[in-house]
């Protein structure tokens, strides 16, 4: 996956790092290693002034392997991704799945960056980050690694993804979420903090378009009744519930959770018979459970006694009420 999670396991996507960046931060980095390395040739210079040609030229061989390669892959290795350039330009270094890299990754990295690098004074490693769709060079293809910005301009407030409804919780877990591109998760994440903002009926199309993209990638339609925007919800905190238990339970993680739905702020109980509220300044309808086959409404100010017993049965089975989300129209 192309996807970092936050201490409040709330999934990002990957910043690729793009070449301007990137350059800025090697050539500090360049900077530094090469002070380092005219010091410490200084220094076995002197050491050495009584050895033959041979021995001095091994040494100073032995140097610049050590400080320009070694000492890279050192300090990438040991700060888990971030030199010094990267820490100034606010970059790192992680695996392609977001997780931190490792010896094997900084090694390649390091070797391949004396050919694109030093070798040809960045023009390969330019060009490569050129061509690349996430400005990743011929090192990070290898390596298996890509540069991200972690560094990113705040932008006021940020706003959370609204909390499916409760009767939602959980009901996607065997869903396989694996072949969602990027740039889905990242639309449908944008439509669910903005919903409010549409049209309700620009905000309902654009949320069964999103539904239906979502379906065609995962291959399991959507549970009929569930509206698109409810749906979209509790696929995209199934996503968060999966990527919290793998960052704070490690590998040892296994299966769903009992009950993944955390709400985002206080919970206000509804009065009987109805779940979710209302969108500010009237701008979305609330709704409750999913429409059942007879035609009862599970939401509330439906009529008919299905949706009044079908709400009540959640609520006696001791179903939280709905955190505020509140699809357009």
């Amino acid at each position: 996956m192309n996807e970092l999670v936050t201490g409040d396991a709330v999934v990002l996507g990957l910043r690729p790092a793009r070449l301007p960046s990137r350059a800025l931060a090697s050539a500090i980095d360049l900077a530094v290693t090469f002070v380092v390395f005219i010091l410490i040739s200084v220094v076995l210079g002197i050491a050495s002034a009584s050895l033959d040609e041979a021995a001095v030229a091994a040494i100073g061989v032995a140097s610049f392997l050590l400080v320009l390669v070694g000492g890279p892959v050192a300090v990438e290795t040991l700060s888990h991704g971030r030199s010094l350039g990267k820490l100034a330009c606010g970059l790192r270094v992680v695996r392609d799945d977001g997780g931190p890299i490792r010896f094997r990754h900084a090694l390649v990295r390091g070797a391949m960056g004396l050919v694109e690098i030093l070798m040809t004074f960045g023009a390969l490693a330019s060009i490569a980050s050129l061509v690349s769709a996430r400005g990743r060079r011929i090192g990070d293809v290898f390596a298996g690694t890509l540069v991200i910005r972690e560094r990113v301009a705040a932008t006021g407030r940020s706003v959370a993804v609204p909390p499916p409804p409760p009767w939602l919780a959980g009901r996607f877990a065997q869903l396989d979420l694996s072949a969602v591109p990027d740039d889905l998760w990242l639309g449908i994440r944008q439509y669910l903090t903005r919903m409010r903002q549409l049209d309700p009926g620009v905000g309902r199309s654009v949320a069964e378009r999103l539904a239906g993209e979502l379906v065609a990638l995962t291959g399991a339609a959507a549970p009929q009744g569930v509206p698109a925007a409810a749906f979209l919800a509790a696929v995209v905190h199934e996503r968060q519930s999966r990527d919290a238990r793998r960052v704070f339970a490690g590998p040892r993680a296994e299966g769903p959770a009992p009950f993944g739905f955390v709400p985002s702020g206080p919970v206000t109980p509804g009065p009987a018979g109805s779940v979710g509220s209302s969108a500010p300044g009237g701008a979305g309808g609330s709704y409750g459970g999913p429409v059942s086959a007879g035609g009862g409404s599970g939401a509330g100010g439906g009529s008919g006694t299905g949706g009044g017993t079908a709400v009540g049965h959640e609520q006696r089975r001791g179903s939280a009420p709905s955190g505020g989300f509140a699809p357009p129209g």
